[in-house]
């Protein structure tokens, strides 16, 4: 009875192509020349995301979170994209936060917001555990007691995609966020798995885990999955951890026919990691081409992440970079444009403080 209560409490609705369009048409003076954009079909959302990975898993910086993300809402950025593993679950809580505050002083309304999780790394509780011996108690009274997943599940000390494993990241999820439908999930790292599975049994278990979020989808807990990479679909084919995007788009029809919901992949871009415009990392059909390339054939939305690459593409960019990207004040600013530049629905930033977020919004002047 108590977790009916708690799954009742969660604020209902989910991002819609009506909603993220009243959205956009509210910040029309402000964020012009396509700010907005397509993603998963004809649901719009800002081309700059705000990011939750970075940060020390206190309180002040839940605050941190929690007010700039509400300030970027105020502002016209409506794509969120958090983990259930960053800061130990507090990234996830600070941004529902934030999304239920808004909903509820009627800054926003449910369904203008793009909500973005993860889940495949095993997420600590508020603070890391103080020993080794913590953590194996951890994981014995969250997980392999309650038979959520067995140790033979967990690879690289702490990366797992069984479909109950999955489920149970899901609820954990929504209950962070307080919010009863995650608008996207996205499948953290897979290619994790390849640094110890066969090539084969990483089929079966993306074929699985596929089936599994097909499943969450027609239940109304998640409107569309995708993976979130970080080496995967930069990686050449010839690479043990390469991800293939038209593999990938291949099980998905397998385990959800057709109209399968593995719409958005999520890859770094950014000045300096600049594979997924110019690196022959896919192929489609008999042809290699570069990832986004290959999104845009599929027919798979892409948002970039590390658009900063931790801030340190935020000084000291090279002349040629300034020439390239006149009428901005910041380097940060700067390799923002670059990635908005691209063919992607956003690019992700990090962001928790005020001038940060109007810095990174801040328009091109013109001369």
């Amino acid at each position: 009875m108590a977790r009916q209560k708690v799954l009742d409490s969660l604020v209902e609705g989910h991002a819609t192509a009506a909603g993220t369009r009243r959205f956009q048409e509210r910040f029309a003076e402000t964020q012009r020349d396509h700010f907005y954009r397509a993603i998963d079909g004809e649901t719009l959302v800002s081309s700059l995301g705000l990011g939750t990975y970075l940060g020390d898993c206190d309180d002040a910086e839940d605050a941190r979170y929690t007010s700039t993300t509400r300030a970027a809402l105020d502002r016209g950025v409506n794509l969120l994209d958090t983990a259930i593993n960053y800061r130990c679950q507090r990234s996830e809580r600070a941004i529902g936060q934030a999304v239920r505050t808004s909903i509820a002083t009627g800054a926003i309304k449910r369904d203008e917001v793009v909500v973005c999780t993860k889940g495949g790394y095993i997420p600590l509780d508020r603070t890391p555990p103080a020993t080794k011996e913590g953590y194996r108690g951890f994981l014995d009274s969250e997980y392999y007691g309650p038979g959520v997943m067995e140790p033979s599940d967990v690879v690289s000390g702490g990366h797992c995609l069984t479909p109950g494993y999955l489920d149970n990241q899901i609820e954990r999820s929504r209950k962070n966020l307080g919010l009863a439908v995650i608008d996207v999930y996205y499948l953290h790292n897979p290619e994790q798995q390849l640094d110890v599975l066969p090539g084969p049994k990483f089929l079966t278990v993306m074929r699985d885990a596929f089936a599994s979020l097909e499943k969450q989808v027609s239940k109304g807990v998640i409107g569309s999955y995708g993976c979130a990479t970080w080496n995967g679909l930069r990686a050449l084919p010839e690479s043990r951890n390469h991800l293939s995007l038209e593999g990938l788009v291949a099980i998905a029809r397998e385990v959800g026919g057709a109209d399968h919901h593995f719409r958005v992949v999520q890859v770094p871009i950014n000045l300096a990691m600049t594979e997924a415009v110019r690196a022959p990392t896919q192929c489609v059909g008999n042809e290699r081409v570069p990832l986004l390339e290959a999104a845009g054939r599929l027919g798979i939305s892409v948002v970039g992440s590390a658009t900063l690459m931790q801030s340190q593409l935020a000084r000291a960019l090279p002349e040629q970079v300034h020439s390239a990207f006149p009428g901005y004040d910041t380097d940060a600013r700067r390799a923002i444009a670059f990635s908005q530049s691209l063919p992607v629905a956003a690019a992700l930033v990090g962001m928790k403080s005020l001038s940060h977020l109007q810095e990174n919004l801040a328009p091109a002047q013109s001369s």
